[in-house]
């Protein structure tokens, strides 16, 4: 069986609240082995990370997401840097964080002043982020020029334009490969995943969100990597051994994840 990392996986959310250990066991099923669950805002850090004591193939991600920018205070700021001082075994990484534009009423200037204050945490704790861009991706390459994370960190369920990815790689970014391309219609963000380095690609499914192909309507599931996975084999030249074996390599590299 191939083994797969769900690197972004809201596990803390229905469907999966009440039903975790049997949706870890039909994850595990199809060979999902570990996931991380990126926090969306503060509320949420406690059980986030008590998920993570709870179930082993959890690991956690703490942040700020800017679709919750109405509710993020100074005072989020302040817990999440308390957290990260505590430093809890299983937190891998910053996020989810980043910038959206598309939201009705974004705040952009809060946006990013919450980031610019969790690219210091990222530095000063030396972690990897999880940033979430929609509509910002020129605007969140800017700011992380400017920001200079050692431990760089995965621009996830990307679907901008080739050159806007590859001006995240060449920041040391990691792209985060989801359903969109199990899209006929995605071809844009098809023809990115096809054409990248192999070196940056991480797998991860957004659930419940972003459905794949022939489940909309429905919550989307960690078990389905591995049907992200198909799609890319589908997309890729390279054989499917070498792609499971670089999209572990690539997730164990940037989060420190342990061998499940």
């Amino acid at each position: 069986m191939r083994t797969f990392v769900d690197t972004h996986c809201h596990f803390d959310f229905p469907p999966f609240t009440g039903h975790e250990a049997e949706s870890l066991h039909l994850a595990a099923e199809a060979g999902v082995n570990q996931l991380i669950l990126p926090a969306v805002e503060a509320s949420r850090f406690n059980h986030v990370l008590q998920l993570t004591e709870t179930h082993p193939p959890i690991f956690a991600a703490l942040g700020l997401h800017p679709i919750c920018i109405a509710t993020h205070s100074d005072a989020c700021l302040n817990q999440l840097a308390e957290m990260l001082e505590k430093r809890h075994p299983k937190l891998v990484a910053i996020g989810e964080t980043g910038l959206d534009l598309y939201m009705e009423t974004p705040m952009f200037d809060k946006q990013q002043r919450l980031l610019r204050e969790q690219f210091k945490l990222a530095k000063q704790h030396n972690l990897p982020m999880i940033l979430h861009s929609r509509r910002s991706h020129d605007q969140l390459a800017a700011m992380l020029r400017k920001a200079s994370l050692p431990a760089t960190g995965v621009v996830h369920g990307f679907a901008g334009s080739l050159s806007q990815a590859q001006a995240f790689v060449r920041l040391g970014f990691a792209i985060g490969v989801g359903g969109t391309i199990t899209y006929e219609r995605a071809q844009k963000t098809r023809r990115v995943m096809a054409q990248l380095p192999l070196s940056c690609l991480l797998l991860e499914t957004d659930a419940p969100d972003m459905p794949l192909q022939g489940f909309q309507g429905q919550p989307n599931r960690p078990e389905r990597a591995a049907r992200v996975f198909d799609a890319l084999c589908e997309l890729r030249s390279e054989p499917a051994e070498q792609l499971e074996q670089a999209l572990l390599e690539n997730t164990r590299r940037l989060f420190t994840l342990p061998h499940a």
